[in-house]
């Protein structure tokens, strides 16, 4: 589970999230996770020092509260975009034998496609549980920065939400992961 926490939440850019079912898929892939015992990873994502929303100072970067992490569910840390780099991640999967990982949450098409992509090439097989990820519209590289939502979604250069999760979908399918469902993945 990839930085499904509250920072994004006290974000403005959070009103045009791409999935607003992400929280209940993420818990719906975690209960099936603990009740077929399969170990549940957290990863959060932390920005020390930069007083923003992923600073620790904030009091932001942690597991939404809908969601917690049960007792000895790992919760990781992590400083750059994919979940292995910055943490001990790969150590604990080895350590556990595990050779298969699902991947879900924050943002779709940046740390969970970047953690994907990493597990893949690590020899990882990797599930992309892509209901249970969201993002959210990108700017244009050549947007001024600081532009309000308003005028992100207003410019016509942006590039819509559900436009980054085909991208996304297209860029992992039979290369870095297997993309399914949150049902297909528990069995629905």
């Amino acid at each position: 589970m990839i930085d499904v926490q509250e920072s994004f939440r006290a974000r403005p850019l959070w009103a045009t999230t791409s999935n607003p079912r992400i929280i209940e898929n993420v818990g719906r892939l975690v209960d099936a996770a603990r009740a077929a015992g399969e170990p549940v990873i957290w990863v959060i994502h932390s920005e020390p020092g930069t007083g923003n929303v992923f600073d620790p100072e904030s009091g932001f970067v942690r597991v939404v509260d809908e969601l917690k992490p049960a007792a000895g569910e790992p919760v990781l840390t992590k400083t750059v975009h994919n979940a292995f780099t910055t943490t001990d991640l790969q150590h604990r999967l080895t350590v556990a034998g595990i050779r298969a990982i699902t991947v879900c949450g924050l943002r779709t098409e940046q740390c969970v496609e970047t953690t994907a992509r990493f597990a893949s090439d690590l020899g990882y097989e990797v599930t992309f549980a892509v209901d249970a990820t969201a993002t959210h519209p990108i700017p244009h590289p050549d947007a001024p920065a600081g532009q309000s939502v308003e005028e992100l979604l207003a410019d016509p250069r942006t590039l819509a939400a559900e436009d980054v999760v085909a991208r996304t979908v297209y860029a992992l399918s039979g290369r870095f992961a297997e993309v399914k469902t949150v049902a297909e993945i528990i069995g629905e």
